[in-house]
């Protein structure tokens, strides 16, 4: 392996955090999917009108997207504060307490492998370099020029969420009245055994398993919907 090629492979907290970043995507598109399917086919089953099943699927397609997106940014947001806070308590720490501070990071270093010698003397150039940087990386695992952003993390969920909702409310309007059940059912399972192979890749699980999880769970919310559909459509609800 060249130099060029090792530097260019991704490392650490950075690959971590793009793949936590594309989990929470195709967990958000997966979502999208499986509710606005529930909605839709469970719609169809009380009627058959173009009009109510676009506005049943828009509707839920909207609470579900905004639902996403503020409780990711809610989330994202106390993460933030926390990750902030913690920093702070840090930086004050090492302009009250510097030389525990320093004993500390050796220990650290020292618990990776290091040797007492080495890991003091890492210990001290570090500390000299960005001694915050230093604490914040080896002790926090906090990157502080890379805190969590929760307006990133809000849109990210809306658009996954909006994307997933989209097919099974696009399946259900616009093919033929007679076509409408089968096209969505179909087109749902289909999605839905593409975001378990996706998600059991990232997440190296087994395949199979997750695929057919996935769609069992979706096939089973459809029909559950459906099936009240039918029922209060057949008693004039």
């Amino acid at each position: 392996m060249t130099d060029t090629q090792a530097h260019d492979e991704s490392h650490g907290n950075g690959l971590g955090a793009r793949l936590n970043w594309l989990r929470a995507a195709v967990l958000g598109a997966n979502d999208g999917v499986v509710s606005t399917a529930g909605i839709v086919v469970g719609v169809a089953g009380a009627t058959g009108d173009r009009g109510a099943l676009l506005t049943a699927g828009l509707a839920g397609l909207l609470a579900g997207s905004m639902s996403m997106a503020a409780g990711e940014y809610v989330s994202v947001s106390t993460q933030r504060d926390s990750e902030q806070a913690a920093l702070a308590t840090e930086k004050r720490e090492l302009q009250e307490t510097p030389e525990a501070e320093l004993a500390e990071l050796t220990g650290l270093l020292e618990g990776k492998g290091l040797s007492r010698e080495v890991a003091r003397e890492a210990a001290l150039q570090l500390t000299e370099r960005d001694a915050l940087r230093a604490h914040a990386e080896v002790e926090l695992g906090i990157d502080p020029d890379d805190l969590t952003n929760p307006w990133h993390a809000a849109g990210a969920s809306f658009l996954a969420f909006t994307a997933g909702a989209l097919l099974p409310l696009l399946a259900i309007v616009l093919p033929p009245a007679s076509l409408r059940l089968v096209v969505t059912v179909l087109a749902v399972l289909a999605a839905l055994a593409l975001t378990g192979w996706w998600s059991a890749r990232l997440g190296d699980a087994a395949v199979g398993r997750a695929v057919l999880r996935n769609m069992g769970g979706g096939a089973v919310a459809m029909g559950v919907t459906y099936a009240a559909g039918t029922l209060l459509g057949a008693v004039g609800v």
